[in-house]
């Protein structure tokens, strides 16, 4: 298009002649007259290559798309399909598979087999709705990689998104997640949007209807939103958040974080989400830190108090003194028989009985695991002294670095003075004193005891007693005040000095 007014321009009023303008320019005399009989240059034909290998199957795709057009919608052919048939019955014709896929789509199109979709722009106002979705991502979490499950809830108003990261997607983690962004937020969104999942919905019914779970339902009635789910397979339906995840996976979480537990994982989730604030979503004039402030005026008001969020179950404890919770077994120190009540929490489960925790692990999300702790055990282990070496709870203490160095070095010499069962009863029974008192001063009175050479369990009672005596506070002096009145002077000996003076022998012993 340069080109052409500068050639217009020269003949006109420079040269002023073919033969000088193409000189001048370098280019064919055809071209100046082109140029000077049209300012815009003429579309230049593309060749079309002829499809050699294409040209004998053509007709038998054509064929499976005609046929297509009379099949179900789900039951139609691919691309890859046609070309995967294309080498099983026409193995003499060599087509690579992007040939096909090229051919293929163009004629879908073309005989109106598939159709670009179109996607509604939508306006949200303040508080409106907000979107929910689970996602995926890897974190280094105490020097070992995980896949860790990232609650994300969008305001579709500002464009504010807050992000939690778990090891497991449990309806707890679900619930447990929604309140943190509540109070992320400000506020609570009038309707919240979410995927068909199995922590909200039961079963899905005809078009919008979805029978949802009874925890789920007293969540929400307790926060008071309103709930909507997508239509099964139709992630465009909550696009907002899709693209969140999308963006905050990339921006964010690569590479992938390392941290030392989980809360320092989440701690960084949310100050990447506080340094998005600070952007402007596409053609927005506000940044998202500001569309939130004015979202807040606009959001429900937050519960009192919050909803009691853990799962209950009613087990009893089994003759391995454990109680079964969900698909994993937990330590439980009651009787064989007690029925106890189980709180299933995201990452914890609480054991009561009679109104008092008694047990608290960390939950696992395993199946047929067991989560035991030595302490559940000693009682019963006092009985059973030959038990301790082999036991589970003792292997799994021992894998959780909670079971010293030391105690090996006392429990061996302990064996060696009192013999194999006697020295580990008396083992056992300091561990009992241990649960009482404290595993940490029972490591530095067992250590201070190997240090004078001694195993004896006396020894280590006596520095564990005066440890905890060292430890206690010494009276302070107190004002006494007006009791001030009743002090009387000490009694002296002067009397018993003038007995003596008349009576010399008074003090002799006969």
């Amino acid at each position: 298009m340069e080109l052409f007014e500068q050639i217009r321009r020269e003949y006109k009023h420079g040269v002023g002649t073919i033969k000088g303008v193409a000189q001048k320019f370098g280019v064919h005399r055809r071209m100046v007259r082109e140029a000077i009989g049209n300012a815009v240059p003429t579309p230049r034909k593309e060749g079309k290559r002829e499809r050699v290998k294409m040209a004998a199957v053509v007709p038998w795709i054509e064929g499976i798309l005609e046929t297509d057009r009379k099949a179900p919608r789900k039951q139609r052919h691919t691309a890859h399909r046609i070309w995967s048939r294309l080498r099983a019955e026409r193995p003499e014709v060599e087509v690579a598979e992007s040939t096909v896929r090229q051919y293929v789509r163009k004629r879908k199109i073309e005989l109106g087999l598939v159709h670009g979709e179109v996607f509604i722009p939508q306006t949200y106002q303040w508080g409106q709705e907000g979107q929910v979705d689970w996602y995926e991502a890897r974190a280094e979490i105490d020097c070992e990689e995980q896949k860790v499950y990232i609650f994300c809830m969008r305001s579709m108003g500002s464009g504010g998104a807050f992000h939690r990261a778990y090891p497991h997607a449990s309806q707890q983690a679900f619930l447990e997640a929604h309140e943190l962004a509540f109070e992320y937020f400000g506020g609570v969104f009038r309707t919240l949007r979410f995927d068909n999942l199995s922590s909200a919905v039961k079963k899905i019914l005809r078009g919008h209807e979805r029978e949802q779970t009874e925890r789920f339902i007293g969540f929400r009635s307790h926060w008071g939103f309103e709930s909507e789910f997508c239509t099964p397979a139709q992630g465009h339906e909550k696009g907002g958040v899709e693209g969140e995840n999308g963006y905050y996976r990339r921006n964010h979480l690569v590479p992938a974080p390392k941290v030392g537990n989980w809360s320092e994982l989440n701690a960084v989730l949310l100050a990447a989400s506080k340094q998005d604030e600070q952007r402007v979503i596409g053609d927005r004039s506000l940044t998202v830190g500001a569309g939130m402030c004015q979202e807040r005026e606009h959001l429900l008001p937050l519960a009192e108090e919050g909803f009691d969020l853990a799962g209950v179950h009613f087990p009893s404890v089994d003759g391995k003194s454990c109680v079964r919770v969900l698909t994993n077994f937990y330590s439980a120190p009651a009787p064989v028989g007690t029925e106890v009540q189980v709180k299933v929490h995201a990452a914890y489960v609480e054991i009561w009985h009679r109104g008092k925790s008694i047990a608290c692990h960390e939950r696992c999300f395993g199946r047929q695991q067991k989560v035991l702790q030595l302490e559940h055990y000693l009682d019963a282990l006092s009985k059973k002294p030959g038990a301790f070496a082999g036991s589970t709870a003792l292997e799994q203490c021992r894998a959780q670095g909670r079971w010293p160095a030391s105690f090996d070095r006392f429990w061996e010499a302990s064996k060696q003075r009192r013999g194999k069962q006697d020295g580990t009863r008396a083992m056992i029974d300091l561990l009992i004193v241990g649960r009482d008192r404290g595993y940490e001063a029972l490591r530095q009175a067992i250590e201070k005891s190997l240090e004078i050479g001694s195993a004896d369990v006396s020894v280590v009672l006596l520095l564990l007693h005066a440890g905890r005596a060292g430890r206690q506070r010494s009276a302070e002096p107190v004002e006494i005040g007006e009791l001030a009145r009743y002090d009387r002077p000490m009694p002296t000996t002067d009397n018993y000095d003038q007995l003596l003076q008349k009576w010399p022998d008074a003090g002799v012993i006969q």
